[in-house]
């Protein structure tokens, strides 16, 4: 049966197919990046020229996924394709901003309200909302804000 001729077609210099080879033998990186290593190694025109279909089954991802890497190969250039592109912003605001951090670890290292031995989570939690420095807050957030500083 013949090849099917491919529409991204990757060819690598010397120095990526380097940089690939140590990435892929001492699995350095996440698992991605190894993953996207093996492939491009794998899928080079120069090289082994696998089908897309053989890559997928060696390395236990769908076709869809060489294919994709291929794309990105071609069309974004090496250095996106192996370390993936970066988040332009986080998947989630941030809750406190630097002035409000401030204020809640203020709170935290002054003395608790009477009646308390201790600041607990939930008090300075309660304590932000109740002085309106927050409109709501969890314990949790409080939590990783101090030890943040810690």
């Amino acid at each position: 049966m013949p090849k099917k001729s491919k529409k991204y077609v990757v060819r690598l210099t010397d120095a990526e197919r380097e940089t690939l080879q140590q990435i892929a033998r001492k699995f350095k990186g996440s698992s991605q990046k190894v993953r996207r290593a093996q492939v491009l190694l794998k899928a080079d025109a120069d090289g082994p020229d696998w089908t897309d279909a053989k890559i997928a089954e060696a390395f236990g991802c769908r076709t869809q996924t060489v294919e994709n890497i291929r794309e990105r190969f071609v069309t974004q250039g090496f250095e996106l394709t192996l370390n993936g592109q970066p988040r332009l912003k986080p998947p989630r605001e941030k809750l406190l901003n630097g002035e409000q951090e401030a204020k809640l670890i203020a709170m935290r290292l002054g003395s608790p309200p009477p009646g308390f031995s201790n600041w607990s989570l939930r008090l300075l939690a309660g304590q932000v909302v109740a002085l309106e420095i927050v409109e709501s807050i969890s314990h949790e957030t409080v939590r990783r804000t101090l030890k943040k500083t810690a």
